[in-house]
């Protein structure tokens, strides 16, 4: 078990399942994952692929609520979500719970700990997932031999980059009406990435922690939720989400097309 896997759960008394692979299974791991080229995308060879198989140690169960690492955790791998969905988020000084991240499959988590070799924000399970362990030591072992690998891995970088930069302008100088049309079609667009429906999805996260992500109120986001539902913009029904306009969300961001 890797160190990271070992120190999360310091924090908890709920243990995440980590499941080493043997050689069979590791031939088949990401070359022929059907999420490889969200997790690491397209520009890598079929050969530069197969060593991607060498990367992962192994596939991390994390049951609902559980903690796949915590903040101030020593900082050995990152993960690939394959299935479930998590939150990042820190603990403000006043016991504050704020919500940084959503992520879902295809996405890789963990990065936050590579420039002080600790996790500065915890990764909490919305629901069972499933997560592939990537040693960091072995990333840059095997980046420094594939040259494909190591400017994808800088594309995902500059991917955390953009987002939180996207997330400093939503909270900066949007409205609130603003923020949530922004954040429904974020999930929508990542949703088609991989292969779902644009317009009808399922919401993992409570009301509660989209209003910490979007620096808002409860009270504001369930209001709004009425307003988007009474305008016909969407519909709900508990979590279930259906974009009936996404028209009408875009031009609530000033976008028309």
């Amino acid at each position: 078990m890797d160190q990271s896997s070992r120190s999360s759960n310091n924090h908890s008394p709920m243990k995440a399942t980590v499941v080493p692979l043997n050689v069979v299974q590791l031939k088949s791991v990401c070359s022929s994952c059907s999420l490889r080229e969200l997790c690491l995308p397209m520009g890598l060879s079929a050969e530069e692929v197969e060593r991607l198989d060498q990367l992962v140690y192994a596939r991390r169960k994390v049951k609902r609520g559980e903690g796949l690492y915590r903040a101030g955790d020593p900082f050995s791998a990152i993960y690939a979500v394959r299935t479930g969905f998590f939150k990042s988020n820190v603990i403000l000084e006043d016991g504050r719970d704020q919500v940084t991240g959503f992520h879902m499959p295809g996405e890789i988590i963990g990065m936050d700990g590579i420039g002080t070799d600790r996790h500065s924000c915890n990764a909490i399970a919305l629901e069972d997932s499933d997560v592939c362990v990537i040693p960091f030591s072995r990333l840059e072992e095997i980046s420094n031999e594939v040259r494909g690998l190591q400017r994808q891995f800088h594309k995902l970088m500059s991917r955390e980059i953009v987002r939180d930069q996207g997330v400093m302008m939503l909270l900066g100088s949007m409205r609130a009406e603003e923020r949530l049309a922004a954040f429904l079609l974020n999930l929508s667009q990542r949703f088609v990435l991989r292969g779902y429906s644009p317009s009808e999805f399922h919401l993992r996260m409570t009301r509660e922690e989209i209003g910490s992500f979007l620096g808002l109120k409860l009270e504001t986001v369930s209001r709004l939720f009425s307003k988007f539902q009474e305008e016909t913009l969407i519909g709900v029904q508990q979590k279930h989400i259906r974009i009936l306009d996404t028209t009408g969300l875009k031009k609530i961001l000033g976008q028309d097309r």
